[in-house]
């Protein structure tokens, strides 16, 4: 990298050159497993932190793998004939994606970083050197315009994305390409765009080194680049959320002032879907004095469509201007000019009352129901992912509470779902506990209070006696009104069903 911008990349129209290349990289275990057995798990995890050391050190042999790693992923120039016996040399120089640099050695134009499909694939994604991971920062530059490769951010998106076969599917604001790369596995046709050009060009490379198939390219922001009668069946989007004052680095800064990019693009989602569609995007939203931040994310969301948000963390304007100058590296540079930064940040959120900022996911789903169903909840836990079959599983039950009123509700057959556990709270000694709780082990790992009836309910929950049968047998072992229970019972069965420790049998 230099201060003129980012380095030339290498030739996205030659897809055969890009085979012979993944061969090659394949044939001496550059993949994800090869890497972990030969890092080890320390060093490995150390290279997400932007650490290095302990890959140098592990990679001082001369095996076919560890001058990979020093090429691809560690960026040391290696010996031209040290390379020339894993990959066909003259053609990666040929095609741009070494370079000869010194005496006789060749160093890598791009970060190649292997990376384990879901189903087991060898993937490969493409990014600016020094960008695979640690933000800008990681270039040691302020350089607008590069492309970062995976980060925590982009294996959240793709974890949580509904997976299903489906017609069309849009990656909006694509960059490396790695959410067109996962579509590509359960998509006919899939459209990745990006405001940038360069990010659109290594896509390409993304797609070509993993063996996928070629996505439709478009450059533009937000839907500029769809047609106003293209509808697509999923949307996915890690889009430049960060809220700051200005739009330094293209990957991460919106442009529009405040939360207006996430809004924008969340609004404008709804008429891009088909019916029974996905839109799942990464934002960031903001806390404002005097404002609900639940109601603020309601209004995101389009007429049409049903919504659950989930906000997963909260940072206070200081904690998030610091997170996002330490990005891009600032903290290293002079301290005056950081500091004017830092005090751009915070005027920035003093003028527009900001208090605090909000991450999380925003579901939308397109439905033909009258009345779409919106929630919007704190959940800072941790969760299990791939979370896709939960979230798809969410908007299933939704459509089932709404199609069944409290006597269909009665009437059906429940099981509990596999790793749900009770746990009984009260004071040590006392006959009968202060609440039980049921708790899930697996999906967003859930947990609800419920009282002994709701417990008893759910316990005995196999499927093979209906909702309203159960209740007559706990209302008979309770010498309660058989009636009066089926008359109380139905919301917290609904409750149980909605947050998933209950489901119905088909």
């Amino acid at each position: 990298m230099t201060d003129s911008g980012p380095a030339p990349l290498p030739a996205a129209d030659r897809p055969e050159a890009a085979a012979r290349l993944r061969d090659a990289l394949l044939a001496a275990s550059f993949t994800a497993d090869g890497l972990l057995e030969l890092l080890g798990a320390p060093a490995y995890t150390a290279l997400a932190r932007s650490e290095t050391v302990p890959a140098l050190r592990a990679t001082r042999g001369d095996t076919p793998l560890e001058t990979l790693v020093r090429l691809f992923l560690l960026q040391q120039p290696v010996p031209s004939a040290r390379v020339a016996a894993v990959l066909p040399v003259e053609e990666a120089v040929e095609t741009g994606w070494l370079v000869r640099v010194g005496g006789d050695e060749v160093a890598a134009t791009v970060d190649v970083r292997p990376y384990g499909g879901p189903g087991g694939e060898d993937w490969f994604i493409v990014s600016d050197l020094g960008c695979a991971v640690g933000g800008a920062g990681g270039i040691g530059q302020r350089v607008e315009g590069v492309v970062l490769g995976v980060g925590g951010a982009s294996t959240t998106l793709a974890g949580i994305t509904v997976r299903t076969p489906v017609a069309a599917a849009l990656d909006l604001g694509t960059g490396s390409g790695i959410q067109a790369l996962h579509a590509s596995r359960h998509a006919t046709r899939v459209t990745a765009t990006d405001l940038n050009p360069r990010a659109l060009h290594i896509t390409a490379l993304t797609l070509a080194l993993s063996g996928a198939p070629a996505a439709e390219l478009r450059e533009g922001s937000l839907f500029e680049p769809v047609r106003d009668d293209e509808k697509f069946d999923l949307i996915v989007s890690n889009p430049p959320f960060v809220i700051s004052p200005g739009a330094r680095l293209t990957y991460r800064d919106g442009g529009m002032g405040g939360d207006d990019l996430c809004r924008s693009l969340v609004q404008q989602a709804g008429e891009r879907l088909n019916e029974g569609g996905f839109a799942q995007f990464l934002a960031n939203w903001q806390h404002v004095a005097g404002e609900d931040w639940q109601d603020r994310l309601r209004s995101w969301v389009p007429r049409g469509c049903d919504a659950w948000i989930v906000q997963r963390e909260v940072q206070d304007v200081t904690q998030y201007a610091e997170l996002w100058l330490r990005d891009a590296g600032d903290h290293r540079g002079d301290p005056a000019e950081y500091q004017a930064r830092y005090d751009a940040w915070l005027d920035e959120f003093e003028a527009r009352k900001v208090k605090a900022i909000g991450f999380g996911w925003i579901t939308l789903r397109r439905t033909g129901s009258a009345e779409p169903s919106l929630t919007v909840e704190e959940w800072p836990h941790p969760v299990e992912q791939p979370l896709g079959d939960t979230i798809r599983a969410h908007f299933e039950r939704l459509d089932y509470l709404r199609e069944h009123d409290d006597a269909a509700l009665l009437a059906h057959h429940f099981r509990l779902v596999g790793e749900v556990v009770q746990e009984q709270v009260g004071l040590p000694g006392a006959e009968d506990p202060e609440h039980v709780v049921l708790r899930q082990h697996r999906g967003m790992r859930r947990a609800t209070k419920v009282d002994t009836v709701g417990a008893g309910f759910a316990g005995v929950c196999d499927g093979t006696l209906s909702a309203g049968r159960i209740l007559d047998a706990i209302a008979q072992l309770m010498g309660e009104d058989a009636i009066r229970l089926r008359d109380r019972t139905p919301a917290q069965i609904r409750l149980l069903v909605e947050q998933g420790f209950l489901e119905p049998v088909v």
